[in-house]
């Protein structure tokens, strides 16, 4: 497994130290404004080692919360709260991207008691996790106007993540939220510049990463992506060419990465013509992390395979701060179990 501690070049000025990330992992333990915590703090520094550390989903704006307790980047206050965290971090010799996220039809009013807005008015049935009793309500189709105004909010997230000393951000494109509603037929059925063709589905997620890029810059701009829908989204076979424009659209633009998003990458979709990962690496010359119930060996095989270069790590990464460290020396690792989630180790 030589290969997961080999640095990484993702461009001229971000260099990781090796090839282990740590995912995204929601853990809904922010205080009642959404501003992190020095337990964060403690949290995140903990897992320094890795080679990236992507933080949890972080709300853009309030209409953008769907379960209890997530941090925002919308506040000066939350802001402050994240400066602790990159410090603890770059202090432990780490690098780390803000995940901006909004979960457009997967929101509830029952936290910012306002409307619930995604692509179009169709609802996403269930309940919010951790809190069974709020189902959710059908949302408001965004106007071009709203859709103006979110990418707007999207690009000061992205310039509020460098104040916070994020080193970049990653994008939250995937698992059934807002930028993803926009690029499945399933959760998007407009007929006006933001629907019903590839070209158009494509417009606002597009608008967003070329919003941020200018903000920012490219080289600290990244994606996560869902072109197999598993999860929020039903599955119609016509995202294929969704994705396919997308992501050659992708390749003309200066992005740190792509990530891909799937709980377990032995999934294949038909339209896809398999997994998420090989659909990605086949359709992408962009630096490309994989996840999905990996583990460091079959990662490494991956990543020996040419199948992705960056390997995400999650739920193992809750259980064992010392992830890499044990990976490493061939140390037992801890299982990971749910009550886990109920404290930050």
């Amino acid at each position: 497994m030589d290969n997961l501690f080999e640095p990484v070049t993702l461009n001229d000025t971000i260099t990781l130290k090796n090839r282990i990330v740590m995912a995204p992992l929601t853990r809904c333990m922010a205080d009642e404004n959404l501003v992190p915590t020095q337990q964060m703090a403690d949290y995140y520094a903990r897992r320094a080692e890795t080679g990236l550390i992507i933080s949890e989903a972080v709300i853009i704006r309030p209409d953008g919360q769907g379960y209890p307790n997530t941090p925002g980047l919308f506040t000066a206050k939350q802001v402050e709260g994240w400066k602790a965290v990159t410090q603890a971090v770059h202090r432990n010799g780490g690098k780390i991207f803000a995940q901006l996220w909004h979960t457009g039809r997967v929101a509830h009013p029952h936290f910012f008691g306002g409307e619930t807005v995604a692509p179009s008015a169709i609802a996403f049935e269930g309940s919010v996790p951790r809190m069974r009793e709020l189902t959710y309500v059908v949302p408001k189709a965004l106007n071009k106007q709203e859709i103006e105004q979110l990418v707007l909010d999207y690009a000061q997230a992205a310039s509020n993540a460098i104040e916070a000393g994020f080193d970049g951000v990653e994008i939250h494109g995937a698992n059934g939220y807002l930028i993803d509603q926009f690029l499945h037929y399933n959760s998007n059925i407009r007929t006006d510049e933001y629907g019903s063709t590839p070209e158009n589905m494509t417009r606002f997620p597009l608008q967003v990463i070329d919003a941020i890029i200018e903000k920012i810059g490219g080289h600290r701009t990244a994606l996560r992506l869902s072109p197999g829908a598993y999860v929020h989204i039903d599955t119609d076979p016509r995202d294929r060419a969704v994705f396919d424009l997308f992501l050659s659209e992708l390749d003309k633009r200066d992005i740190a990465y792509i990530h891909g998003g799937i709980f377990d990458d032995s999934m294949e979709f038909d339209y896809l013509g398999g997994t998420i990962s090989n659909y990605l690496r086949s359709h992408s010359s962009k630096i490309l992390i994989g996840v999905g119930s990996y583990d460091a060996e079959s990662g490494s095989k991956a990543i020996e395979k040419n199948q992705f270069d960056l390997l995400a790590i999650g739920r193992p990464l809750i259980a064992n701060p010392d992830y890499v460290e044990k990976v490493k020396l061939g140390k037992q690792m801890v299982e990971y179990s749910e009550e886990m989630l109920a404290e930050l180790v």
